[in-house]
């Protein structure tokens, strides 16, 4: 068989091959790459929250200032005065590890790097599965209300009878959160400066985080953590991140806001003017996790071995109202 016969034949072989959906020589497909699992955490690492559900978060009563200001004599709105307001409620199960220190070479506006001590915390958030169920409102009881889902959604809806029913929902859940921490120069909340600092995006040490946490694990930052909605059941990971914060603190709260939608609003009458805006005569306070922490060290050795969850002579956690724009209740 001459050169060009032999090279007519392998031609053929290599175009059967294909045609035959087998993988040609040097082009075998690598075998499936083995699912390395998630790092084990010791008992006890990562905290879990009761998320203190109450019934009444689904609904609150308020006078309708707009109509009442308006009110005269020969014209009243008497039923403008303790209406009801009702609304869904939804909340995810948090869980979190204790804050951690990282050095970490930042970027700045320069272009130059700068060696800054980053403090971290690692959290983990899940629309947790329920059992759906509904329930007369006007039944519901100390006792039993303990008893009802705390997580997902709780939607009520009116009956026939104008009573009302809490019906309890899986529903997806998209979480945009918040942090704030909130630092104090002394253990006594009478003394010492009060500093706050907002969570910051710094990709350069969610990638340190990364390896130093889970490197098999997704971790996402405040922004891309709420892209898109939690479906029913699942898990997202996330890092809350400051910079910059004052070698001095020994107290410290970190507020997390956006695992509940509950809110509470008040209106304050002898404010409000016609065509004035709503936040002058409004305030609306958002249920927000409040975490305590204790630093028992000095300004001169930072270091993330000397932060103890809680505080002497105080809670651990807390569920508080605070306002919108701000940490002050």
């Amino acid at each position: 068989m001459n050169r060009s016969m032999r090279g007519s034949a392998w031609l053929g072989v290599l175009l059967a091959t294909a045609a035959a959906g087998l993988p040609l020589f040097g082009q075998q497909k690598a075998p499936p790459a083995a699912v390395q699992p998630y790092r084990k955490l010791a008992p006890g690492v990562l905290q879990s929250i009761d998320p203190a559900r109450q019934v009444d978060e689904s609904f609150s009563r308020h006078d309708l200032v707009e109509l009442l200001a308006v009110e005269r004599a020969d014209v009243k709105f008497d039923w403008a005065r303790n209406v009801a307001f009702r609304h869904d409620v939804w909340t995810l199960e948090f869980q979190f590890k204790p804050v951690r220190m990282l050095w970490v070479d930042v970027p700045q506006p320069s272009g130059n790097m700068q060696r800054k001590l980053i403090w971290y915390m690692v959290y983990s958030v899940t629309n947790k599965p329920i059992q759906e169920k509904t329930v007369d409102e006007k039944l519901l009881d100390d006792g039993s209300a303990e008893s009802l889902p705390q997580f997902g959604w709780m939607h009520p809806v009116r009956s026939g009878d104008r009573t009302y029913q809490l019906q309890f929902l899986n529903k997806p859940i998209r979480f945009v959160p918040q942090f704030l921490l909130e630092g104090h120069e002394s253990i006594r909340e009478d003394t010492g400066f009060n500093k706050v600092y907002l969570d910051r995006v710094i990709p350069i040490a969610m990638r340190q985080i990364k390896v130093r946490e889970d490197p098999n694990r997704t971790f996402y930052n405040t922004a891309e953590i709420s892209q898109g909605p939690l479906k029913v059941g699942a898990t997202a990971w996330g890092v809350a991140t400051w910079e910059d914060v004052d070698s001095q603190v020994d107290r410290f709260s970190v507020y997390v806001k956006g695992l509940t939608n509950a809110y509470k609003w008040t209106d304050d009458p002898g404010k409000y003017r016609k065509d004035a805006p709503l936040d002058s005569y409004r305030r609306v306070l958002v249920k927000t996790l409040r975490l305590n922490f204790w630093r028992p060290g000095d300004e001169f050795r930072e270091h993330e071995g000397e932060i103890r969850y809680g505080v002497p002579g105080g809670v651990d956690y807390e569920w508080v109202y605070l306002v919108e724009k701000g940490v002050s209740e």
